[in-house]
């Protein structure tokens, strides 16, 4: 079979709706996080009060626990994915528009428990759609919708931030919130043109749901390397992440000077070398990606190792973050299509909701003691410690043979006269 062309690829109309569907998953995430808290503070909110907030964001995290059911039932419109997409969109549209018909100062427990129903609709709404993206795109085409998606994401998460804080300098809070919760239609109107993937059986029941995926998984060859794997591929970046701020002041550099350096800058970089990896992807291997593109995150932390020498240096940040960011975006966009060549079809939804969680919580864990490290350690070799904490995963990635843990996709389709199984059986 010949390989398809970028162009063969670009032209895929999935390819496009995934920049849409990753608009509604990233909106919702700082109008619940940052947006919240500045909403809060122009109310004169107390700071602990603010602080307790973050709490609502807890869904995101354990998220795999109601994954299952999105696995096992299939609401009676749209098919198995597309209709939870619909659902929890339209709800979310709701939801965050009702946030705005309540005040945070007057109303506290109330809006805790508004911002809390957003994020559980948000984490709903991420597994489907990661689901939805890993059953629908080929092979060839992961690289560049999953830089297409995230592209999307960043770019709700930028609508959500920096375009809700200006707009309600303009029309208010309320307002803003109503405006945000219309925009869900951007995800409406995609879940409505896009297709549903091709069915397979789903789990035959909840049990099976849960305990399937995991048993599917473990019993591969090499799953528990790849396991591994997971939790080292972004180790060297978990581990600086919490600290880059303390350090850009630590050097002198002032809150404006990081917010446009990290935060916009940073975001621009991030995006460009998303849609770069897809790019690339397109004609390269996975396997050779991760490898090039871990090398790359482990590298670009020099930057940090250089500016810690050198001291306050405008240029020198920039050129930081810019490569950082950069490298960050094509790591990313790699390691999303690995996760999503790791699962089987039946069980989607579960198993990227496990697999990626598994990375995420474990690099929290290790990213939590980040703070004594670079004590000890100080900022240059604290820099240089997390290059050569992304040795580990590409050695193992060297040893663990190709094709390594990946399911095999074995269940026949459905005769096209079933009947697909609905929510109430």
């Amino acid at each position: 079979m010949p390989t398809p062309s970028f162009l063969s690829v670009l032209r895929s109309p999935r390819i496009w709706l995934l920049l849409a569907v990753g608009f509604a998953s990233g909106l919702p995430l700082w109008l619940t996080g940052v947006t919240l808290s500045a909403w809060m503070k122009n109310e004169g909110v107390n700071l602990k009060t603010i602080g307790v907030f973050s709490l609502v964001a807890m869904p995101y995290t354990i998220k795999v626990l109601w994954a299952p059911l999105m696995d096992r039932y299939t609401l009676p419109f749209l098919g198995r994915r597309r209709g939870w997409m619909l659902l929890t969109q339209v709800l979310l549209m709701g939801a965050i528009a009702g946030m705005g018909l309540v005040n945070p100062k007057d109303s506290p427990f109330t809006m805790a428990l508004m911002a809390l129903t957003v994020t559980f609709l948000s984490a709903s709404y991420d597994i489907v759609a990661d689901a939805w993206r890993t059953d629908i795109l080929t092979v060839e085409e992961r690289g560049l919708g999953n830089s297409t998606y995230v592209t999307g994401y960043r770019l709700g998460m930028l609508v959500a931030g920096a375009g809700a804080l200006m707009l309600s300098d303009r029309i208010g809070w309320s307002q803003t919130y109503f405006r945000m919760g219309l925009l869900m239609g951007v995800g409406i109107v995609a879940t409505l043109l896009a297709p549903e993937p091709t069915q397979v059986r789903p789990p035959r029941n909840l049990l099976d749901a849960v305990a399937h995926p995991l048993e599917d998984f473990f019993r591969r060859r090499y799953a528990g390397a790849v396991l591994v794997f997971l939790v080292l591929y972004k180790l060297g970046d978990a581990i600086a992440a919490s600290m880059v701020t303390p350090f850009y002041i630590d050097l002198g550099f002032t809150n404006t000077e990081i917010g446009a350096l990290s935060k916009g800058l940073g975001m621009v970089a991030t995006i460009v070398g998303g849609l770069l990896g897809g790019v690339v992807m397109v004609k390269m291997s996975l396997r050779r990606a991760l490898y090039l593109f871990g090398i790359g995150q482990g590298l670009t932390n020099l930057g940090f190792v250089a500016l810690s020498l050198v001291g306050k240096n405008d240029l020198m940040l920039a050129t930081a973050i810019t490569l950082d960011n950069l490298c960050t975006g094509l790591g990313v966009t790699a390691f999303a299509a690995f996760l999503m060549s790791l699962c089987h079809k039946r069980f989607s939804a579960t198993q990227y909701a496990l697999l990626s969680a598994l990375g995420t919580v474990a690099n929290r864990l290790i990213g939590s003691v980040s703070g004594y490290l670079a004590t000890w350690m100080g900022w240059p070799l604290f820099f240089s410690f997390t290059m050569v904490a992304a040795v580990p995963a590409l050695i193992l990635l060297r040893l663990i043979p190709e094709g390594a843990a990946m399911p095999v996709e074995d269940d026949p389709p459905p005769a096209p006269d079933a009947p697909t199984p609905a929510l109430a059986r």
